[in-house]
């Protein structure tokens, strides 16, 4: 009988302290503040009609299309589309193209839109991105002090126009045989290179401790390049690279339904009054308003494309 006693006395709750129970109190006051938040920006988006008014899209990509409260398919939702989405912050194109279980996600989507019968309208593609920034940046670059200009032309050649281009083919090379036998016919491919960003060493939220970023202001300060100003033309320089080779890919045989979505421009890299922090929430990833300029370019291609 005791020892039951002293089972039934273990099993209550301890008695919290005054502070303990303060703590407590406060983490809950905390997390019903967060609920209120997520619902209050919820409700302050524009909720369309019908979900699916302008088309079903399919969408493969990184953190543009993965991001933490937004993103630009987040956007496109807002615009009346249904999105089917396997993208996932991070990943780089090479691992899209290459890895076998990101293809079987993105194999598993078509076969299960053509179960359900449905044909989407196109396929979003956003890759790239990680695949130069990091510790791939400064691999890129030549040191301040070499004398040779910013960008290594050989390495910046061999990793955008070499192992990227094949990458990005690959990879809609795929996604195109995916459609062909899901839905009997190739659909469009939708592709952008990004816009110009501001090394300013802001990462997500900060970046500080456990946080994500920054990706480019460690490779530019390592290879000794302090000037914000030079730090931009050589984004410049690199993205103009990337949207070359982007661009190069359609009307390739075998790419030929492939359509470039140029967004450069649509954010700013502005330097005075920091006007470039309206659009950029960091280093590589668009405010919301910067996701919304972005989606709208995306629209406005789509919205030329036939509805399936």
């Amino acid at each position: 009988m005791r020892r039951a006693s002293r089972s039934k006395k273990r099993a209550r709750a301890r008695r919290l302290s005054a502070s303990e129970a303060k703590a407590v109190q406060a983490a809950v006051n905390q997390g019903k503040r967060q609920a209120r938040e997520v619902l209050e920006l919820r409700q302050s988006k524009p909720l369309p009609e019908a979900a699916s008014l302008n088309g079903l899209l399919i969408a493969e990509g990184d953190s543009w299309f993965d991001y933490p409260f937004n993103s630009v398919l987040g956007e496109l939702e807002n615009l009346s589309y249904e999105i089917e989405s396997v993208a996932h912050k991070g990943d780089t194109a090479e691992e899209m193209a290459y890895d076998a279980s990101q293809l079987a996600k993105l194999a598993g989507l078509f076969e299960k839109l053509d179960q359900r019968g449905e044909v989407p309208r196109a396929i979003l593609l956003s890759g790239g991105g990680n695949d130069i920034a990091g510790n791939e940046l400064g691999v890129v670059l030549n040191h301040k002090q070499s004398g040779l200009p910013a960008v290594n032309e050989d390495v910046a050649r061999g990793v955008i126009v070499g192992r990227l281009r094949v990458a990005m083919a690959s990879l809609i090379g795929a996604i195109s045989e995916l459609s062909r036998q899901a839905f009997g016919r190739k659909l469009p491919v939708l592709v952008h290179g990004y816009d110009y960003p501001v090394p300013d060493g802001r990462g997500y939220i900060g970046g500080f401790w456990v946080l994500p970023g920054p990706w480019l202001e460690p490779a530019f300060r390592l290879k000794g390049y302090a000037d914000m100003n030079e730090r931009v033309r050589v984004m410049i320089d690199l993205i103009d690279r990337f949207n070359e080779m982007v661009a190069s890919l359609p009307g390739q045989p075998g790419l030929e339904h492939v359509i470039y979505v140029n967004v450069r421009r649509t954010l700013s890299n502005e330097l005075e009054g920091k006007r470039y922090k309206k659009l950029w929430a960091n280093e590589l990833h668009p405010t919301d308003l910067g996701f919304k300029t972005v989606a709208a370019e995306f629209h406005k291609i789509i919205a030329t494309l036939p509805l399936a």
